[in-house]
């Protein structure tokens, strides 16, 4: 969430992505920067996915990041 805020602050366009799992937690951090940070959520876990299964992942939020990166 730091990195998101501070590219954000130099006004680079960015996103955060994470497993679900981690939702609350970054909306704790993203409260105690003060930054509303833009967020995409993935099914959990991800550690143990296979390529082919990231690939999946990926594409099914790919629209979510492009509307978020551009919004």
């Amino acid at each position: 969430m730091h990195d998101i805020a501070d590219l954000e602050s130099r006004g680079i366009p960015a996103v955060f992505v994470a497993s679900r799992e981690f939702a609350d937690a970054a909306a704790t951090q993203s409260e105690a920067l003060g930054f509303p940070a833009v967020a995409v959520f993935v099914d959990h876990p991800i550690q143990d996915r296979s390529d082919e299964e990231m690939q999946v992942i990926a594409d099914a939020v790919l629209p979510a990041l492009l509307a978020a990166i551009t919004g």
